[in-house]
């Protein structure tokens, strides 16, 4: 069913409706009288009576005309047996104001699967519970009773109410945009963040998303309808669980997972999603984004009235990734005729006090810079909209009127601006023609330069954004005879991981370069096949009941002879016996060792919001103690790998460091594309883990692998 008979209701039933003018049951009936909303209003108390001048029912049974929506704001207990009423009478959704399901524990979890059957029976959506309700602006339907928030073209959907509230008073005192709706989402339990884009998307009173998250159901259904949205309406998201202490306070609050940070920062960027981690940024950023052409380029070029907000303002860009281009020859002569011989005309361009008395030459600079065709934006730090209060009281004439030419400039170069004033809170005309003209102007350098790399992030994305669905997966696709025979054997032997010979063949079966390795069964078999390999090898056990062999001693490296293997054979085999004596043990892994290269690990496991994510990082020490790992989404696309490849830090290590050549990078991305194909193409794979990876400048080479399984009827070979 669309949300659109919902949020856009034309008939509305308070369903607790109160004389006590501290319930929440009386709040919402006074708020949509005096803010005059456009349709019906019903009223629903067992005592009967009325409200405000309004009859009370003692049941939606008891009401003759259609409904629309309830928002009901009885105790938890009670909202079952109501909704199946409310089903009864085909009101299509109701909003539930009670906390006490999910997210307190069994208890709650029961009332809350009570609930959900009685909606799905009698086909009513659920907003919530735990929300502290909807607007929607346009038909002054206020059905959360905050006052004086102001209309616009956002749409802010929450899952916390005092947020919700903190933005739309940050909205009201800064005076450029409002909101088209507000929804608290809640728990979730029904209505999900995906279903909400996917009204906001068609809405053409809605010019950006704005959101505040702590967890979602369903990840993957959410990326794949942003994706849908993103190239057309920006998303901005804040979200919240960072932390550990974060996480669990996500949990106790909503019932909703919080998940892999990195996870979501990743799916997120692929999706085209601006996601902040800073509260202060993300009206902000939201109203830059909204207002405001991306930057194409990634280059922008600074604008200042004084030395020491340029060089902070280079600084905070540099550290966001923005590119600051030197201006070409031309533009800098222009410039040079304005100014005083004391003004830098580089990048950034300091005037050097030559706008004192005169701000309407910022404007003509302003001009002149965005007309370089090499700058994608522009940044203004200083003082505009202060010239009058800071020098003299005539000049607010002059900032006015520079304020005027900046609309006209931006509208004419296509080019975004945004303005850093030290007087963006003061009450200067200038800067409410600003405003006027939505141009992003703001008291913190460190918001206008967020502002400025997001409009540049956006700006790339929208450059190299995929047409096709980014985010569908294809279980089976690509799938091997061979392979499904393996997984098949494991699956028949009730083992939940493969052994690594079959890890690693089920990805030699895919083109995947690996070890050369044998199985010894006995350790005259060790002996004979490291004389054979006639290097250095490494002995691993190999043992469906061993999942981690170094933790038992079941890996032994460097070994330099037929005797040296044969005397670890048995020595591994004592070992992993002392640990588990009804171990399976089928021998052990001979490999010859891999002593070039730089350590990779590459792996894939199932997220609980977003479903299968490939991790990658370099191995060793780095991955163990530094965490410097990447995360995409599956499937990977080709410019998926190359850019996981550069989101670790130290990656410049694969380009080559102390005069040693790089390592193939096409060979790693190659191997990073199979590795999600293979991930894809097998359904019963839980987790993939190949590590280490060895790199080099002739290629790649897995030299451990480990596949884990699941036993799920719904996995079909």
């Amino acid at each position: 069913m669309s949300l659109k008979r919902i949020l856009d209701a034309e008939s509305v039933v308070i369903i607790g409706a109160s004389r006590d003018v501290t319930k929440r049951g009386y709040q919402a009936v006074r708020t949509l009288l005096s803010d005059k909303y456009e349709g019906k209003i019903y009223l629903v108390n067992p005592r009967g009576g009325n409200i405000l001048g309004l009859p009370c029912y003692r049941s939606v049974l008891e009401i003759d005309d259609p409904i629309d929506v309830a928002l009901i704001t009885v105790p938890a207990k009670l909202i079952p047996s109501i909704i199946e009423d409310c089903g009864k009478k085909g009101i299509a959704g109701a909003v539930i104001i009670a906390a006490g399901y999910g997210e307190t524990g069994p208890e709650g979890e029961t009332l809350e699967r009570t609930l959900m059957e009685k909606a799905k029976e009698g086909n009513v959506r659920i907003i919530g519970p735990n929300t502290n309700g909807f607007i929607n602006f346009k038909k002054n339907m206020n059905l959360v009773g905050v006052k004086d928030a102001p209309r616009g073209d956002f749409a802010l959907l929450t899952q916390s109410g005092n947020m919700a509230l903190a933005l739309m008073n940050e909205a009201r005192d800064h005076g450029l945009s409002g909101f088209s709706y507000y929804v608290g989402v809640g728990n979730q339990i029904d209505v999900g963040f995906d279903e909400y884009l996917e009204f906001f998307a068609d809405d053409a009173d809605t010019k950006a998303i704005v959101m505040y998250l702590e967890g979602i159901k369903d990840g993957r259904k959410f990326i794949q309808q942003a994706y849908k949205i993103t190239d057309r309406k920006p998303i901005i998201v804040l979200k919240g669980g960072r932390s550990e202490t974060g996480k669990k306070s996500a949990r106790s609050h909503t019932g909703a997972l919080a998940g892999q940070y990195q996870v979501y920062l990743s799916a997120f960027k692929s999706a085209g999603i601006t996601s902040l981690d800073n509260p202060e940024e993300l009206f902000p950023v939201a109203e830059t984004l909204s207002n405001m052409p991306p930057i194409k380029n990634n280059t922008v070029a600074i604008l200042a009235d004084g030395g020491g907000h340029a060089t902070i303002a280079s600084d905070l860009l540099t550290d966001h990734r923005v590119g600051l281009i030197e201006l070409v020859e031309g533009t800098r002569a222009r410039l040079k005729k304005l100014l005083p011989d004391t003004a830098s005309v580089a990048n950034p361009v300091d005037v050097a006090g030559g706008t004192d008395s005169d701000p309407e030459l910022l404007a003509e600079c302003a001009k002149i810079i965005l007309e370089d065709d090499r700058v994608g934006g522009l940044l203004i730090v200083g003082m505009f909209g202060g010239y009058g209060i800071r020098f003299a009281e005539k000049l607010k004439f002059a900032e006015e009127a520079a304020a005027h030419r900046f609309g006209k400039i931006v509208a004419a170069a296509r080019k975004p601006l945004v303005i850093h004033s030290i007087y963006a809170n003061a009450n200067s005309h200038a800067i409410e023609v600003l405003r006027h003209y939505r141009i992003p102007v703001y008291g913190s350098l460190n918001v206008a330069c967020k502002c400025i790399a997001a409009l540049s992030d956006y700006g790339a994305y929208l450059k190299n954004r995929y047409t096709e669905d980014r985010f569908v997966l294809n279980p089976g696709v690509g799938a091997r005879k061979e392979g499904n025979a393996i997984i098949s054997k494991a699956l028949k032997e009730k083992r939940t991981s493969l052994m690594e010979h079959e890890a690693k063949e089920l990805l030699r079966i895919h083109g995947i370069p690996v070890t050369s390795d044998f199985l010894a069964k006995d350790a005259d078999e060790a002996a004979r096949i490291t004389e054979e390999f006639g290097c250095k090898v490494v002995l691993k056990v190999v043992s469906p009941d061993i999942l981690h062999k170094s933790d038992v001693g079941g890996v032994r490296l460097n070994l330099k002879n037929g005797n040296a293997a044969r005397q670890t054979f048995v020595e591994i085999m004592d070992s992993v016996r002392e640990f588990d004596p009804n171990a399976d043990i089928r021998g052990c892994l001979v490999s010859p060792m891999v002593e070039n290269g730089i350590e990779l690990i590459i792996g894939v496991n199932n997220d609980q919001q977003f479903g299968p994510v490939m991790m990658f990082g370099l191995g060793g020490i780095l991955v163990e103690v530094f965490k410097d790992v990447a995360f995409r989404l599956l499937p990977l696309f080709e410019d998926d790998a190359k850019q996981i490849i550069v989101e670790v830090k130290s990656s410049v290590i694969l380009d080559g460091v102390r005069g040693k050549r790089g390592v193939d990078k096409k060979a790693l991305c190659e191997l990073l594309l199979k590795v999600s194909q293979i991930a894809q193409a097998y359904p019963h794979i839980e987790e993939l883990d190949l590590n280490p990876v060895f790199a080099t400048e002739n290629g790649v080479v897995v030299a451990d692998a480990r596949v884990l399984l699941k036993h799920d009827a719904a996995c079909s070979m």
